[in-house]
């Protein structure tokens, strides 16, 4: 039932998705680790869906780039003269060497080292030395860097090797109109951080599509969020592949009531900042969540945030999808982590895992706690890219909790006692993408 604070607006339809039919194939730990079916998904998937390159503020004025590596492939994107953003194969056409070795930065000619031959951002050859030793006079004007496909939507710049590959907004569905609830646009980037792991990328995306895993991997939230399944609902968008959960969220599990003193400690300070006194609840800490929605419906605007668009239940609650292939995100009204895990281009043991953290920021604000991250954040200061393997960078406690499994999963998949996955009916979301898997490798 909707608040009576709320007021009319457009906002995210909840309705329960009908349940699709899923196979009963068993999910084999070859998946993770045979190169003939890393080949398979390359050719069937990495070079036909699309795929969130970088943000579209790296590309904010003319003249600026990103690289986006995939597998075996680098991706240039730019933003051209004309104020369009496009992607290229990052590669000379004159003789094959990579064009730009950089991760992002500003040029007005793209400069190959290897003979100097330079392009424009738009993607046109502008110089080569010596002109006239061509056999069909100067390649200038008539060679350009071989396009890839590519949308901003959402903050992102999406790209899709396929020339062929349908709309973005297609691939998205009905996703696509929930993401932009969030006017992800108008967050910053405040946390960047890119592992290197020991685990195939299907490990990351298997865990985020279940919280079956939650309270065990992660014993902290059992005071803070609902744990049993029956209380979520879990959506499985066909044909697209796409999956989302809602969780109740800002109250402890109905079993721990008896730990009041735990929860108020870790609920103090969100409590606090909206005006709410945390021993008012320690008869009844389920009380908590109604009571945030309500005082966030209320001060959120002398705050400078801008709830009319949300549900009550998205201002406590959690939001959390699966974009097919590689992309989970959790939404916020105040902020949203993104994980992304990218194939490695030649080991199927191997990937990249990337976490993003957007923040919105307060009208006004340049800097104050996060609540969602639990640490302070910065407009002004520009968010460092930290790279690393598994052990020398942190994802943050929650993120850094589920790295510390998929290393001994991996291990485990490739044991001769690991025969197929058992899967609970909460794990249905992890089933569809295996199915949606091999939907796109048999077409």
């Amino acid at each position: 039932m909707a608040s009576l604070l709320e007021p009319p607006a457009q906002r995210i339809d909840t309705t329960p998705q009908p349940m699709p039919a899923l196979s009963g194939r068993p999910i084999a730990g070859s998946r993770y680790w045979s190169r003939d079916f890393m080949e398979r998904e390359w050719e069937a998937i990495w070079t036909k869906a699309w795929l969130i390159g970088g943000l579209a503020s790296q590309v904010e004025k003319p003249g600026d780039f990103f690289t986006y590596h995939i597998g075996r492939e680098s991706i240039l994107v730019t933003r051209g003269e004309d104020g369009v953003v496009r992607a290229f194969y990052n590669v000379c056409p004159h003789r094959g060497k990579r064009l730009v070795m950089e991760e992002e930065g500003h040029a007005k000619r793209l400069a190959c080292s290897y003979h100097g031959w330079r392009f424009t951002p738009d993607g046109e050859l502008a110089f080569v030395p010596c002109p006239e030793d061509f056999a069909g006079g100067s390649p200038c004007g008539k060679v350009r860097l071989a396009e890839v496909r590519c949308e901003v939507f959402a903050s992102f710049v999406w790209v899709n090797l396929d020339p062929d590959a349908a709309p973005l907004a297609e691939h998205l569905g009905p996703v696509g109109p929930q993401l932009e609830c969030y006017r992800m646009e108008q967050m910053r980037r405040t946390h960047w951080v890119t592992l290197e792991g020991d685990w195939n990328w299907k490990c990351v995306q298997d865990n985020f599509n279940e919280s079956y895993h939650l309270p065990f991997v992660h014993p902290q939230t059992r005071f803070v969020m609902e744990q049993s399944y029956r209380e979520c609902q879990f959506d499985l968008y066909a044909p697209h592949g796409h999956a989302r959960m809602f969780m109740p969220g800002s109250r402890p599990a109905r079993s721990l009531r008896g730990h009041a003193d735990t929860v108020l400690q870790m609920m103090s300070r969100e409590l606090a900042y909206w005006g709410l006194d945390p021993e008012d609840f320690r008869e009844d800490p389920l009380a908590i969540r109604e009571a945030l929605q309500r005082a966030k419906r209320e001060k959120g605007a002398a705050k400078g945030y801008d709830y009319a668009r949300f549900h009550d239940a998205q201002l406590t609650d959690h939001f959390h999808y699966t974009i097919f292939p590689n992309i989970s995100f959790s939404l916020k009204p105040d902020g949203c982590i993104w994980l992304r895990a990218d194939p490695h281009p030649t080991d199927p043991e191997r990937c990249f895992f990337d976490m993003w953290y957007f923040t919105w920021f307060p009208e006004g604000v340049d800097r104050y706690y996060a609540y969602s991250m639990g640490q302070e954040v910065d407009r002004t200061t520009p968010v460092p890219h930290r790279r690393g393997v598994v052990g020398e960078l942190s994802c943050g406690p929650g993120i850094d909790q589920d790295v510390s499994i998929w290393s001994e999963q991996q291990k485990g998949l490739r044991s001769r006692g690991y025969r197929g996955a058992h899967l609970a009916g909460q794990e249905a979301r992890v089933r569809f993408f295996h199915d949606t898997i091999d939907r796109w490798l048999e077409a």
